[in-house]
């Protein structure tokens, strides 16, 4: 199996060395527009191999798609990363052509490889990613679903003070801090619901924090987090190439499920060696419903960004 991954960067680079740890794949190649950075990140991790014992090769290059030739699947990391006080909204017009360029380039030399969106903002670069590729549905997928709900667990398991291994949770909706929904009534703690748990304050408490978890470490550290990103990523493209049939939340295109058409958002699906391969339907309350349009009408709006640029 081969995976190339799409921009050097914290994320990017987290990722591929998840990757290469968990040797998902044969061969890895790291690719990133700046000289040099992507080949001195692939000779550190490959010097790591003796001492994590796995046999992964890892290849940097700059700019060298035909590098990235018979992918199986193809993580795209580029763009700009999220700065303090910047929206995801404002990052479409500059990501918005390196990821479609990233793209025409990828499908250059790996036509029938799955793609793996993580650029922000997510579900507008994932749609953008759908239109240009031309790809079938199920081989294009957004990552931030994977990232929301295992911060969604960790909030969850902080308040009631369990391994958040124990926990079933999941996200749905955009991958933004006002558009993204934590499913709380469905989640679970061993097959027993949390709410069992949890006052009404305390589960308001942890789908406010899940909900800002990003901007959260923005300030904190003045970027994009890169940890739990990259091991997200990495999550998926585990699920894909052993073709686990993983229940993990990702940016899909939704032909009416939901209620919602020519869109991508965030809902659980399966994911296998074929991509997704069904969404999961979690019978959402008229309220949860509610909620779910009104962030695709948000996520819509910025769809509309695309129209100008």
């Amino acid at each position: 199996m081969k995976v190339t991954v799409v921009g050097a960067g914290a994320v990017g680079a987290t990722c591929a060395d998840n990757i290469a740890r968990k040797e998902l794949a044969s061969e890895l190649v790291l690719l990133d527009i700046k000289e040099g950075v992507a080949e001195g990140k692939a000779i550190d991790m490959m010097q790591t191999a003796a001492l994590l014992g796995f046999d992964t090769k890892i290849k940097g290059v700059t700019n060298d798609y035909a590098a990235t030739e018979h992918s199986d699947v193809v993580v795209i990391t580029s763009g700009l990363p999220r700065k303090p006080g910047m929206t995801r909204e404002e990052l479409i017009g500059v990501n918005a052509g390196i990821v479609k360029s990233v793209t025409e380039n990828i499908l250059k030399y790996s036509p029938d490889t799955i793609l793996i969106v993580v650029s922000n903002p997510m579900d507008t670069m994932n749609y953008l990613t759908l239109q240009t590729s031309g790809l079938p549905k199920n081989r294009v997928l957004g990552m931030g679903g994977a990232l929301d709900s295992a911060r969604f667990r960790y909030y969850l398991s902080q308040e009631l003070g369990c391994s958040p291994a124990d926990l079933n949770a999941v996200v749905v909706g955009g991958h933004g801090d006002t558009t993204m929904i934590p499913l709380i009534r469905h989640a679970t703690w061993n097959s027993t619901p949390v709410t069992n748990f949890l006052t009404k304050e305390q589960q308001d408490k942890i789908v406010a924090a899940t909900m800002v978890g990003g901007a959260t470490l923005t300030k904190l550290i003045g970027t994009s987090a890169w940890y739990a990103p990259g091991a997200g990523t990495a999550a998926m493209v585990e699920s894909i190439l052993r073709d686990e049939k993983k229940l993990i939340s990702c940016g899909v295109a939704l032909e009416g499920e939901y209620g919602q058409q020519d869109i991508s958002l965030v809902v659980p699906v399966i994911l296998g060696r074929n991509g997704w391969e069904r969404i999961i339907d979690f019978k959402l309350s008229d309220e949860e419903q509610a909620a779910f349009n009104k962030s695709a009408d948000a996520v819509r709006n910025m769809n509309d960004v695309l129209k100008t640029l």
